[in-house]
């Protein structure tokens, strides 16, 4: 369909040459007590930002590999690895907490760039700007596409409604019950949302800034009353007037551009710096490449499976792709293996029946997967991003 055609255009556009992701929009709280690693696990994941490719290293996993298309998503975690290795810690959080670091130029020069592999540094050698705290967008956080329109939102916020006041006390609100006095009696659904502010929530190009793809808005419009404008309108409001905010790290960062020590991803606490340093990042390493195409070319075996919710586009735009990752993940698989995944989705129902051969023999995901119901019921509505329709937690038997 010509639509689908222009959209996904868009979508390439916007994505094929841009770092898309300055933080991972998937709370690895909720992964930790899914995949329940140990020592003994090899986790792959889709690196997204590298924030949690760093939790699961210092979770416990024995190693973690972070595979990426995108090679500059690869590039950001790398620079995360060699600044927690070669600065202090309080240089390290005013970098990646803050967004910003002072004298950038000469700490890149002498710390940073002569430690990175050689497409990392060939990217921040042209990039590195981002994190000068310079120009109309001063954090690291309002860079990249989804940084952009961060950036965007934080415009908003401040110049047109107005309500950086009301934003900054429900991000300091000590309580559930004060966050919903604020956000009801000032009524910040009402005033956020604009019927203008809702029509653009329905946009491909919009969607596109924040990297939801086509396919998944065309789920939430068929599967959510009132389509994917409600879907994040009601979203909005359960972060905000339902779940605790004092440790909502994802949402403080997208609407002032900063983490604080009190509040942030657990790479950047000062009581797991000298973990990550002395040894943990080292067991995390990248590999830009599709998740087929790493674990094809992987030896070893993987016994956890982080898909995040990259299969809602391949199901539309790359089934056969999709079938050949499955059988890969058969294929890899140690015994005793999880996966997770999330979707915009309200219910998944393309997995079950892909296909695969297992020692010889055709059989369905579905007969070898055993989900894990109510652990996900008990996990998805406490999620702090709270953004995704549905979640998966299955354990795979080959």
């Amino acid at each position: 369909m010509p639509l689908e055609r222009i959209s996904r255009t868009c979508f390439n556009l916007i994505h094929g040459k841009n770092l898309v992701y300055n933080q991972c929009w998937e709370d690895p709280r909720l992964d930790r007590k899914a995949l329940e690693l140990t020592s003994e696990d090899n986790v792959a994941v889709i690196t997204s930002a590298g924030c949690n490719a760093l939790d699961y290293a210092l979770a416990g996993a024995n190693h973690v590999y972070a595979v990426d298309m995108n090679y500059r998503q690869n590039a950001l975690l790398e620079l995360k690895k060699t600044a927690v290795t070669h600065l202090d810690y309080e240089s390290y959080f005013s970098l990646f907490g803050s967004g910003r670091l002072e004298n950038w130029d000469s700490i890149y020069a002498e710390k940073l760039r002569p430690n990175l592999p050689e497409q990392a540094r060939k990217f921040w050698d042209r990039h590195g700007k981002f994190f000068k705290g310079t120009g109309r967008r001063p954090s690291f956080y309002f860079r990249g596409t989804s940084g952009l329109f961060a950036w965007m939102v934080n415009g908003y916020v401040d110049r047109v409604v107005k309500l950086r006041s009301s934003i900054n006390q429900i991000l300091d609100a000590k309580t559930v019950e004060e966050q919903q006095e604020i956000f009801y009696e000032q009524n910040l659904k009402e005033s956020l949302f604009k019927p203008m502010v809702r029509w653009l929530l329905g946009r491909d190009t919009t969607m596109a800034m924040l990297g939801v793809p086509r396919s998944q808005r065309q789920q939430l419009d068929s599967g959510y009353p009132g389509g994917i404008a409600q879907f994040i309108v009601d979203r909005i409001e359960t972060v905000f007037a339902k779940l605790p905010l004092h440790d909502n790290y994802f949402w403080r960062v997208y609407l002032t551009g900063e983490y604080t020590k009190e509040c942030c991803p657990e790479y950047l606490k000062e009581e797991n710096f000298e973990s990550l340093r002395d040894s943990i990042s080292a067991n995390v390493t990248t590999h830009t490449n599709s998740l087929l195409g790493f674990l094809e070319q992987h030896d070893g075996e993987i016994s956890r499976f982080v898909l995040l919710d990259h299969m809602d586009w391949m199901y539309h735009n790359a089934k056969d792709v999709l079938n050949a990752e499955w059988q890969g993940i058969v294929d890899r698989a140690a015994p005793g293996a999880k996966v997770i995944w999330r979707s915009a989705s309200l219910e998944v129902d393309f997995v079950d029946p892909i296909e695969v051969t297992v020692n010889g023999e055709k059989t369905t995901m579905g007969e070898l997967l055993s989900y894990r119901p109510e652990l996900t019921a008990e996990l998805h509505p406490i999620d702090r991003v709270n953004t995704y329709g549905s979640f998966y937690v299955a354990d795979l038997n080959v």
